[in-house]
């Protein structure tokens, strides 16, 4: 299998993207890219630290970022599974890149930047909820946002295929597999039901 390992063969073989594809990236939020941001309740946040990357899933019942200005967002990091691989990554290296998806929309909106980490009262108070805090924020300085076209979504068939997840393997059988059986799994997924719902925040 022969590999492309050098620019001018990439380039070659690609060749130059369409005028729309370069015009669409502005350093800051335009109306329209903010109000597409302001309708995304989910993300992936991608970071890059000593280790490798790292990408991870973000979601809020609301904008799942917050707006502080045209070149300016805040993440709350909310609960999760307290790996901290995303954050660690960001204290060492503030390198990020984000997709925001909307439901039902073709089109997706992307984001690059460099991401700071706040403990903050104050900022951490702007996303209460039922009076708990996200834990940290992270501050995101925005050095690029564009729009990505519908072709993905569309091959996919992400919002018209229906649901896929029937037969998918569950949580506690993916910790069962990754232990070898050691883990178990069946007791895991029976109690996800009541406690994932009671530690969303």
């Amino acid at each position: 299998m022969d590999f492309i390992d050098t620019l001018d063969d990439l380039h070659a073989h690609y060749g130059a993207p369409s005028q729309p594809a370069m015009l669409k990236v502005t350093p800051r939020l335009t109306d329209a890219y903010a109000a597409f941001l302001g309708r995304s309740r989910f993300c992936i946040l991608t970071t890059v630290g000593p280790e490798g990357t790292d990408g991870s899933p973000r979601g809020d019942e609301g904008p799942v970022a917050t707006i502080l200005d045209a070149g300016t967002l805040a993440l709350p990091d909310w609960r999760g599974n307290d790996r901290i691989d995303s954050l660690r990554n960001i204290v060492r290296d503030g390198r990020v890149s984000l997709i925001f998806l909307v439901a039902g929309a073709r089109n997706a909106l992307r984001v690059n930047g460099t991401a700071r980490l706040t403990a903050d009262e104050g900022l951490r108070r702007r996303f209460e909820r039922d009076g708990k805090l996200p834990r940290t924020v992270i501050v995101i300085d925005i050095a690029e946002v564009y729009s990505q076209c519908a072709r993905a979504i569309l091959r996919a068939e992400l919002w018209t295929s229906g649901d896929q997840s029937q037969g998918l393997p569950t949580a506690g059988d993916m910790l069962r597999d990754a232990t070898e059986g050691s883990f178990d799994g069946a007791t895991y997924d029976r109690d996800w039901k009541t406690r994932g719902p009671a530690t969303l925040w």
